[in-house]
């Protein structure tokens, strides 16, 4: 009798491990189609956790574009388009009441030239002071776009990276700053 149930447990156990939930999950990036994009797990350095958004409030969210309509030059001026009332429910979401001119941008996290999109889900207040600020962020957007015009990764690989870490993405293709 031992024997008949044997297998089935075996499966049943080996089916429970598989589809076992990890202690963290990542954010998904939804793109405005309604699809989520799901990253892998992020690696996250407890030091990288300041300059990183956060994955409840920007998960991140991209246009349902191709390679072929990002790699024109101007795309990214384009489709830019974030109203002040945006910017400030931002601010607001990520509770900051009041900053200094010119301290932070209300940037995007999958940037515009990787087909992100304008939604307060791709939105989040990135500071211009600090060891990863927003221009050291600047150069993996501009680097991954290039990647992905020249065929090195893929589209959807790029605004995956950049929306589950993006500083570990900066070290994968950049470097150190």
């Amino acid at each position: 009798m031992l024997k008949r149930f044997a297998v089935p447990a075996a499966v049943l156990l080996l089916v429970v491990a598989c589809i076992s939930v990890p202690a963290t999950t990542a954010p998904s990036v939804v793109p405005v189609t309604g699809v989520p994009v799901e990253p892998p797990a992020p690696t996250v350095d407890p030091a990288w956790a300041p300059h990183l958004p956060d994955p409840s409030l920007t998960p991140g969210d991209v246009l349902p574009v191709t390679v072929s309509d990002i790699c024109v030059a101007g795309y990214s001026s384009k489709v830019r388009n974030v109203p002040q009332s945006v910017k400030d429910q931002v601010y607001q979401e990520y509770g900051i009441t009041s900053h200094a001119p010119n301290s932070y941008e209300v940037d995007h996290l999958v940037s515009l030239e990787l087909g992100g999109s304008n939604s307060v889900r791709n939105l989040w207040p990135e500071p211009y002071t600090g060891d990863w600020n927003a221009h050291i962020k600047d150069r993996l957007e501009d680097k991954l776009h290039a990647m992905v015009c020249d065929g090195q990764i893929d589209l959807q690989s790029a605004q995956q990276e950049i929306a589950t870490n993006w500083i570990a993405a900066y070290l994968k293709y950049v470097g150190q700053p």
